[in-house]
């Protein structure tokens, strides 16, 4: 198994994305500590890994809660020894389908202030036993590629690339410690959104369309790509993307 003896925290671990990776880490060995504000995600994505044989832990706190953040995180290293993965897949509460133009400004700053807060307190409460240990593994779930034509998106995207920033000066200053820090990008999980969603068909264009594969990565795809990002299959591999776009982002 890739991560056998591992200890992985996913914040969001009950959400649509949290729980593919989760799963994925818990079918690979590690054992999973799953953070997020709603008890009863939590445990059925738990209880999921445990019915196939994994070990999974769950905790209800926000992920934007620093202290809560940090005291888990001490917990974790404390008792075990190690706090070897740690990746943040909150929801970030973006408004989307409102032109720029016609937003407030709340609406805007809302996802960009969700997931630049949440991942930097959740990376910093990682790093800090990852330099002491010489080793672990940062992910995250980024992308700062072309803007999304016909559709809306907020301040989504501006997130995103937020995060892509963050990672690169992350990854310069914990390489020499022995710790990795990769993102993910998909381009959209087109299983993510609803099929009555009223803006389905645009969203399904604007995500499949430029596909090379035509069609969208799977939480499935995203799941698998995450625990081999994790593994010491891709030790080599830290500062950069992982791009499971099916070639909709081109490099």
């Amino acid at each position: 198994m890739l991560l056998e003896g591992k200890r992985a925290v996913i914040y969001g671990g009950g959400g649509g994305i949290g729980g593919a990776v989760a799963r994925a880490f818990g079918r690979e060995g590690a054992t999973v500590h799953l953070v997020g504000r709603t008890e009863s995600t939590l445990d059925a994505v738990a209880n999921d890994i445990r019915d196939a044989g994994g070990t999974a832990e769950t905790a209800v706190f926000d992920a934007l809660d620093e202290s809560a953040v940090d005291a888990q995180a001490d917990s974790i290293a404390t008792q075990n020894g190690t706090l070897d993965i740690s990746i943040n897949l909150i929801s970030t509460g973006d408004v989307q389908g409102t032109p720029l133009a016609e937003m407030s400004l709340a609406d805007f700053e809302q996802p960009i202030h969700n997931l630049v807060r949440s991942t930097f307190i959740t990376w910093r409460a990682a790093a800090r036993h990852m330099i002491k240990q010489r080793s672990g593994v940062i992910l995250a779930f980024g992308g700062d590629g072309d803007p999304v034509r016909d559709y809306s998106i907020g301040g989504f995207q501006v997130s995103l690339a937020a995060v892509e920033s963050m990672r690169r000066q992350l990854a310069s200053e914990l390489g020499k410690f022995g710790v990795r820090v990769v993102s993910l990008v998909t381009g959209g999980v087109i299983e993510l959104v609803p099929n009555d969603f009223e803006h389905y068909d645009v969203i399904y264009d604007a995500v499949v369309g430029p596909t090379m594969l035509k069609r969208a990565a799977t939480l499935a795809d995203v799941g698998n790509v995450a625990a081999f990002a994790a593994s010491d299959m891709a030790q080599s591999i830290t500062g950069s993307t992982i791009n499971i776009s099916c070639g909709a982002i081109v490099d």
